[in-house]
This record gives C-alpha cells, sequence and structure tokens, in this order.
C-alpha cells in the first residue's frame, strides 16, 4: 500500500474513522514503518472496520439467548439423543443451552444455574444410569447443600412401567432438588417406552412456563429441515438376514445364536463403529396372536384406531403392539384393580377378571411393541456391507406355561434365512475403544456379553493395534457354552489376545465366575491399569457388572495398596478418562 492509493479509499477510511470519535485510532504506532500519510490512511481505515465490527458484535449480542443447562442421564442413548434435540428446540425459543452428562457437573455447579432442564432415565431396579450415578448420589446425600430459588428446573424421566420402580431415579431427583430449595418451572412428566408424544408435550409446556418465558431472549429460526429423514428408530431400514447359526452345543441351558444381517444399499445413515448397538424391530409370533384373538373372541378382522390411524386388529397385534406386558394403562383400560406381577396379557384375559372387550378397549390397553438394541458383534473394517449380532433366545416357564421373547425367538427360529427385519443404529457415545492403538485393554464380558468384544477384537486385528488385549469370558459348561472358541484360540495363536481367563461355573466344585478369576489376577490386574489399561464390562447389570465393580474396588486396595477412599477415586478416575466403560442391561 502507498501514500498514491485511490483517494476514495483513503477518504472513505477517514470518514469513517471520525464518524466514531473524531481522530483515527492509533491502531498503527509511531515506530511502524509507514510515512504519516500511510499511518493516518491505514489507522483510518481500521478505526472504521473495528467499529462496525463492534457494532455487529454488540447487535449479536442482543440476541444471543438466555444461558441454560440441559444435563442427561443415559443408559442406551434415547436421553442423551432427547437431549440435543431439546437444545435445538431451546435456541429457537430464545435459549442458548449447553448439554452434558449429569456426572460431568458438580453438585455446586447448580447454584450458579437460573434455569435447568434434566432427561434422565431409571435404569435397571430403580437405579440412575452409569452417567447420572455419581450426581444421584452426592444430590441424595444427607449433606447435600442448599439450592437457591433463582434455580428453576424441569424433569423428564424416561422409564418402563413393567418395572416395579417405574422411573425411579428421575422421581427421586425431581423431589430432592425440590427439597433443596430450587423452584420447579412446571410439573415433572415420567415417560414409559413409548416416550415420544410425552416428551413433546413436556419440552412445549417448559418453554411455556412463567420461569421460562419472562426469562427468554430473542428466539431464532428453526434449523432448515433438510432432506427426508434417514434410517432411524422411526424409519428403519429392511436389513436382510444372511445367516442364523447356533453357538451353544446342544446340551447347554441356553440357545445362543449367531446372527449376520446384510446391510447392503443402506448408506451412510447405518454406518457403525464397534461399540454401537442395532435396534432391531421383531413381529410378534403369529400363535400368541392367535391366543389372544381366541380369548376375546375376535376374528383379527375388525377396524381399531393407532395413534398412526386406521388397522386391522390382527395385523396391529402381530406388527405394532406389545402383547406381553401388563402396565398400569392395561388395568385402568380393562377397568380392572390389579393382577399378579407374574402375569402376562394373555393371562389376564383368560383370568375371568376383565369384563367383556370390544377391539378397540383390547388395543387402548396394549402399549406399543418397541425395538430392541442387541450389541454389535462385528467390526465395519473386517464384514463390510454387514452387521452381527449375538442373540440368546429368551424362553421360560410361567404359570405353567413356556414363554419366550419376541425379538429373540424372531431371529432365532421366525425370521429364516432371506427374510428381513427392520433395523437401525444406536449410536455408543460411552463404549468404545480409544483412539490410542497402543492402549491395552481389558474386556469383561461373560455369556452374550462376549458380543461387543468380538467386535473390539476384530477392530483391532484390521487396524494392527499393537495394544495388549485381554479377555474375561465364560458361562456354565467349556463343552457346550465356550461362545466363538475357535476365532478366540486363533486370536490367541496370533499373539493378538494377549490373555484368555476363562470361566465355567458348572464345571468344577466350586463356581468360577469372571470375578473370581479377575481377584485371582488381581495384582497382574493393577499393573495393567497402571500402564494405562481401559476396562470394559458387557453384560447383566444386577449381578455380574455389580460383582466385577466390588473385585475391582477390591483389587486396588489389596493390590493396590491403596485404601476404601483411594480405591474410589482412582475408579472416578478410570471412569473421568473414559477408562472404566460400561454395557450392561
Amino acid at each position: 500500500m502507498t501514500a498514491q492509493d485511490p483517494n476514495i479509499l483513503k477518504n472513505l477510511a477517514v470518514a469513517i474513522g471520525q464518524s466514531h470519535g473524531g481522530a483515527p485510532a492509533a491502531f498503527i504506532t509511531e515506530d511502524a514503518p509507514f510515512d504519516p500519510s500511510q499511518r493516518h490512511w491505514l489507522n483510518g481505515l481500521l478505526s472504521g472496520l473495528h467499529a462496525i465490527a463492534s457494532a455487529a458484535t454488540a447487535e449479536d449480542a442482543s440476541e444471543v439467548g438466555t444461558a441454560l443447562t440441559i444435563l442427561y442421564g443415559s443408559q442406551s442413548g434415547n436421553a442423551e439423543a432427547l437431549s440435543k434435540d431439546l437444545r435445538k428446540f431451546a435456541k429457537t425459543q430464545g435459549f442458548e443451552a449447553s448439554v452434558a452428562a449429569l456426572d460431568d457437573v458438580q453438585l455446586s455447579d447448580l447454584s450458579a444455574i437460573n434455569h435447568l432442564l434434566i432427561v434422565t432415565a431409571t435404569f435397571g431396579e430403580g437405579e440412575p444410569t452409569d452417567n447420572a450415578a455419581k450426581f444421584y448420589a452426592a444430590l441424595m446425600d444427607e449433606n447435600a447443600p442448599a439450592l437457591p430459588e433463582t434455580l428453576n428446573f424441569s424433569i423428564c424421566g424416561l422409564g418402563d412401567s413393567s418395572y416395579a420402580e417405574f422411573n425411579k431415579a428421575a422421581m427421586d431427583i425431581d423431589a430432592r432438588l425440590a427439597e433443596l430449595g430450587a423452584l420447579r418451572a412446571n410439573d415433572p412428566v415420567f415417560c414409559d417406552v413409548d416416550f415420544e408424544d410425552d416428551y413433546a408435550e413436556w419440552k412445549t409446556a417448559a418453554f411455556d412456563s412463567e420461569a421460562f418465558k419472562s426469562a427468554a431472549g430473542v428466539g431464532s429460526a428453526p434449523e432448515p429441515a433438510g432432506a427426508a429423514p434417514g434410517f432411524d428408530k422411526n424409519h428403519p431400514f429392511m436389513a436382510t438376514l444372511m445367516a442364523s447359526e447356533r453357538l451353544s452345543g446342544e446340551d447347554s441351558a441356553k440357545c445362543v445364536n449367531h446372527i449376520e444381517l446384510s446391510l447392503a444399499g443402506g448408506g451412510e445413515d447405518l454406518d457403525y463403529a464397534v461399540g454401537d448397538a442395532l435396534g432391531v424391530w421383531p413381529l410378534n409370533c403369529q400363535n400368541e396372536v392367535s391366543a389372544i384373538l381366541a380369548a376375546c373372541g375376535f376374528s383379527g378382522k375388525e377396524s381399531i384406531e393407532l395413534k398412526s390411524g386406521p388397522a386391522r386388529l390382527k395385523s396391529a397385534l402381530l406388527t405394532r403392539l406389545d402383547l406381553t406386558t401388563v402396565t398400569p394403562k392395561t388395568l385402568e383400560a380393562w377397568g380392572i384393580e390389579g393382577v399378579s406381577q407374574d402375569m402376562q396379557i394373555i393371562d389376564v384375559l383368560r383370568s375371568g377378571d376383565v369384563a367383556e372387550l370390544n377391539p378397540q378397549v383390547l388395543v387402548d390397553g396394549l402399549r406399543p411393541l418397541q425395538p430392541r438394541l442387541y450389541s454389535i458383534s462385528s467390526s465395519p473394517k473386517k464384514h463390510p456391507g454387514e452387521v452381527h449380532l449375538t442373540v440368546g433366545e429368551v424362553r421360560y416357564n410361567l404359570n405353567e406355561t413356556a414363554r419366550k421373547g419376541v425379538a429373540s425367538t424372531y431371529l432365532g427360529e421366525r425370521l429364516g434365512d432371506g427374510g428381513m427385519v427392520g433395523v437401525y443404529v444406536q449410536k455408543s457415545a460411552h463404549f468404545h475403544i480409544p483412539a490410542d492403538d497402543a492402549a491395552p485393554l481389558i474386556m469383561i464380558g461373560p455369556g452374550t456379553g462376549i458380543a461387543p468384544f468380538r467386535a473390539f477384537l476384530e477392530e483391532r486385528e484390521m487396524r494392527e493395534a499393537p495394544g495388549k488385549n485381554w479377555l474375561f469370558f465364560g458361562d456354565q459348561h467349556e463343552a457346550c457354552d465356550y461362545l466363538y472358541r475357535e476365532q478366540i484360540e486363533t486370536w490367541q495363536q496370533s499373539g493378538l489376545l494377549n490373555k484368555a481367563s476363562l470361566a465355567w461355573s458348572r464345571d468344577g466344585a466350586d463356581k468360577v465366575y469372571v470375578q473370581t478369576l479377575l481377584k485371582q489376577d488381581g495384582q497382574e490386574i493393577f499393573q495393567w491399569l497402571e500402564d494405562g489399561a481401559a476396562i470394559y464390562i458387557c453384560g447383566d447389570a444386577s449381578r455380574m457388572a455389580a460383582d466385577v465393580d466390588k473385585a475391582l474396588r477390591d483389587i486396588l486396595q489389596l493390590n493396590g495398596g491403596k485404601s476404601k477412599e483411594e480405591a474410589d477415586a482412582y475408579m472416578d478416575m478410570l471412569v473421568a478418562t473414559h477408562r472404566y466403560q460400561r454395557d450392561v442391561y
């Protein structure tokens, strides 16, 4: 740039600068390598640009939404997904929201928050989810600090009314926040498995509440709708069954199947990573549909109304409705006081306690059929265009009658080669192998809990990851319950699998479980942890996962020389650094 630059630019720059305070601000210092004319020109231009930018920033600041905190407790991913939807909606209502897991905040942080929305699931027998457990414990502690009345909150719970402790975690959090002094912006909503409509109503009600409405900033336009929805829970992809092979032996007390599905033609919506789950939409058993129709005296051709529109009764029973679970909605719709917890829908219909039903009232008492989530047991790098599952068929006796699970037996016995089933990928934000291929992995998954670890090992094999791998697996009998035995032994021989600790609980005089072997190898487990290992657990939450967690804490004390408090702090560190992850159910 020279002093001979066009006069129009010079005059414009000086004019802009002088219009915001007289002489141009001294952006260009006296010792800069410009002559006075150049320096005056540049100062004028930069001063003007600065003034314009400042004005724009001030204008933008006036349109920034009111701060809002959204916290979630999520086990399968639903609460987390709803929280992200809530953030988008909040922007249209004049709020700028941040989203985090409940365990990512300290209880003391709440005092600085004015507007708080929580979406949290209840897990197991009334327990908080893994990523809400620490927050929940602190909140319920008798020494929890008081909260200010300036904290306005609302709770949406996700639960399952077939459990006795329906939405207990969400109810506890709601009650305790109010007890400590925070103010409910509006009433909580506690959703059942078909949560979409109740969640939508709660979302609208929260922002329509006086506390939120009076504080809202300037809302922005909704995000463009974009392309048509891809494959998801409400728009499943029809996958083709390629193979269904029984993994467990004929003498096993269990029937475990290896399922292979083709995702050809599904595109990027079905891209998955190891650690993700596959949602499967099953069909009900034709025999169970026939039994319900016979118990009610219906032909199945009757017309009924669902939320989605009119349908034939038999078709709705086969494809859209849960034929097993008795809920409070069932009792209310059918006008009965109460039934045994051991009764299913067919038992209630045959009990004689139900007045004569018409087809619509029958349907009104049934909740919608829901997809089942299965841990993916394949690496997309090793099996492109495919997804594999490890599915144990659910079979049991109830009231002297053989019963069976819907999805597990649909995949195992009713679908058939070449059959098609609706599926979608449920992303997991908290159950993935480290990006660092050199990190050691300890994987604990008895029974069908081996599913994601087959995927992990396939992934590491394909990535030629140098990190060490240690698998804990087991079941009742080695002879008939050793799932993926050939593949595991091949990995041992190749050196991919450095250690395989196998626990067979019925093969000896003493019952041996994975937690038994963990303690036996406690010193080596501790050394792996000190060397940076990440621990993964998959399987039964109520017993196995709890016993494994206790075994790990015992190892830290017995083999790591830590006090109970230090062991707990060490485990907290593993969780915080994503080195302790669980996929439990």
